[in-house]
């Protein structure tokens, strides 16, 4: 495997249309995966990439009715990750630190960053290392609905195999999840289902909790409901009032990132399935 961005991934390539699939992902053997409509409802069966040559014809998607969306990767390929900031990109960087250790090994390399608005970290991390970035504003179209097709497109143009919403803090809506539902990853700083939203960790500590975590999840039509693939628990200590909030949930960033590096790889290297709320990483089918 190249670590490396091919000739095309940056200012030839062309953005191809958005498309509905029931069911997106990594499969390697051009066995088609089972559509589902919705997560949560049915089963998602996704495959690992292998090093071994590509079927004449693979069929990785079923695709409904409308253009085709971004195809899975040729098995000797690293996964096309495309990542969504709106903030500082600590996370993004913990998955550029990652990649840039083992570019090889890692079994996934960012082909885009995209942000919500000008100016982020986010996006500056990822002009620095040389990746493609866009951003796609709310305010710049008439509707919420415009603006989630746009999105869409955006990142169906960067062809890629999963999507991370790394601190990305739009709710993405209908059009986005019918071409990425199934391969879009979030994080969320508390141990869900216990206090979804954008207040996590002061929710947990006026509930008074004792420990809380993170949360490395599936992107479904709620807000922090899809299924979970990942945990990681975090002590409230006695120190850890409303008013010192934000030293929690630093201490919360800190396994948050190693978590969705390690969840991002494992998902690119190995495949996951969903069976009804249930994740499944690891050698799907083997």
């Amino acid at each position: 495997m190249d670590g490396s961005l091919p000739p095309d991934a940056t200012s030839r390539s062309r953005p191809r249309p958005v498309g509905a699939v029931g069911c997106a992902g990594i499969v390697a053997d051009g066995r088609p995966v089972r559509r589902v409509p919705r997560i949560g409802r049915g089963d998602c069966f996704v495959r690992p990439y292998k090093e071994h040559a590509a079927p004449a014809s693979p069929r990785g998607h079923h695709v409904r009715k409308g253009p085709d969306v971004a195809s899975p990767p040729t098995p000797a390929s690293p996964a096309r990750l495309v990542v969504l900031v709106s903030g500082s990109g600590t996370n993004l960087q913990a998955l550029l630190d990652a990649i840039g250790d083992d570019p090889e090994g890692y079994g996934a390399r960012i082909v885009a960053v995209g942000a919500d608005r000008f100016g982020t970290g986010g996006a500056e991390r990822a002009e620095r290392a040389g990746i493609p970035t866009f951003v796609c504003r709310v305010k710049d179209h008439a509707t919420r609905a415009e603006w989630d097709e746009a999105l869409a497109a955006e990142v169906a143009a960067h062809r890629p195999d999963l999507v991370v919403s790394a601190g990305f803090m739009k709710i993405v809506g209908p059009a986005f999840l019918a071409a990425f539902g199934g391969r879009t990853v979030n994080t969320h700083p508390a141990l869900l289902p216990s206090f979804p939203g954008a207040h996590g960790v002061r929710d947990a500590l006026a509930y008074g909790v004792k420990v809380t975590g993170c949360t490395v999840h599936f992107v479904d039509d709620g807000v922090d409901t899809g299924p979970i693939i990942a945990q990681g628990v975090v002590e409230v200590t006695e120190e850890d009032t409303p008013e010192g909030e934000a030293a929690l949930h630093e201490r919360i960033k800190e396994v948050e990132r190693s978590l969705l590096v390690e969840a991002v790889g494992r998902i690119a290297r190995d495949g996951y399935r969903i069976e009804g709320r249930k994740v499944h990483l690891g050698h799907v089918g083997e």
